[in-house]
This record gives C-alpha cells, structure tokens and sequence, in this order.
C-alpha cells in the first residue's frame, strides 16, 4: 500500500514459473494495459495512483488468493476488479473513485446535480443569492461525478436508499437535497415534483 494513494496492479500474461515461460503475448493484456493508463491520465488525472504491473506466471499466487486467476487481472486496493478480458473503463474508473472516497472526505462546497432538474437549479440559486462560492458537478455529463457521488452518500443514506440529484455538500459536511439546503440558508421552501432519481447499484 501506497499512503495517499490508491493502487492498482495489473497482472498481465507474462512471467516465468521453473522451466515455464510465457513468450506469447497477450492483445488483451497489452489493451488492459492501455485503458489503465489514459484512464489514469484523464478521468482519473486528479486522483493519487500507484500502478504496478506484474507478470502473471512469476507470481500467480498472488492474485489467486483475492479470487484472480485469469490474466489479465486488475486489482484496486487488492479488490480483483475485472479478469480474463479486456478491462472495462468503466469499471476501472468507478472503482478507483470509490477507493479515493473511502479514504478521503470531500471537502468544499459541492454540488452534484444534472441539467434540466429543478431542484438542482433551485439549490445553485440559494448558493447563488448567498453568494456562497462553490464547485457544480453535472453527474450525466460527468460520468466521474456520478461515480463520486454514489461513492460518498451510499454510505451515508444507505445502500438500498435511491441516490436523487442534487447532493450537496457545504463548508466539507454533508447538506443532502436542496429542501436541507434551504433549511439551512432560511428559504422557504415550495413543494414540486421532479423526476431526478438517480439509483446506481450496477457495475458499468
């Protein structure tokens, strides 16, 4: 382990075991390989990451005792997240940012949101006529966002509770819908209806 940082190993087709060698390469390894490293270098740019790529063969064992035994295998802080085929972007992505938010609190003023839901705009528009600076995520246009955001309030509402938009978070601490916004900034509050439910609880 890594402080501050999250890891992931690859465990790709390669490697030595005795009188065994392993000289045919792998295209799914070497594509695994691939989408780790744009994913780490743009949807995942401003997340800590260690990556250590290892040769199956030599080291088998290893990811055979967390459940991974088909290279090529990926694992995030030694959780196997994919094996056996080409890794999903997807998957990578989502599971790195759970990691990251496992270990570290949001901090600032956030809020996680979509276009064309009201309430959403209702609660930048508290933030707004408060004058209270803060950081917009569009959860649709964000693929990371919604992952982040799943992330940080399952814990806190529970697994089985649906995720709606908008998630906020004000001065580091957790607000939750625009209604607990208002509360907290003194608007009075109008009830409307808003199809803005976002529950999550498949793998991409």
């Amino acid at each position: 382990m890594f402080p501050g940082k999250v890891s992931i190993v690859l465990f790709r087709w390669a490697g030595s075991w005795g009188p065994f060698h392993i000289r045919i390469p792998c295209g799914e390894c070497s594509l695994t390989s691939d989408v780790i490293l744009d994913t780490m270098a743009h949807e995942l740019s401003a997340i800590p990451i260690h990556l250590d790529i290892r040769g199956w063969l030599s080291e088998w064992w290893r990811p055979l005792s967390k459940g991974g035994w088909h290279a090529p295998i990926v694992l995030v802080d030694g959780r196997v997240v994919s094996q056996g085929s080409a890794l999903n972007r997807g998957v990578l992505s989502q599971s790195v940012i759970e990691a990251h938010a496992a270990r570290f609190p949001l901090r600032g003023n956030v809020l996680f949101g979509k276009h064309g839901c009201p309430h959403c705009e209702r609660a930048r528009k508290y933030l707004d006529q408060t004058s209270i600076a803060y950081d917009y995520r569009d959860v649709i246009q964000q693929p990371v966002a919604l992952y982040e955001m799943l992330a940080r309030v399952k814990p806190i509402v529970g697994r089985a509770t649906p995720i709606t938009v908008p998630q906020i978070w004000l001065n580091d601490a957790y607000v939750g819908n625009a209604d607990a916004l208002a509360e907290i900034l003194g608007h009075k509050v109008k009830p409307r209806s808003c199809k803005c439910s976002h529950t999550h609880s498949a793998t991409p």
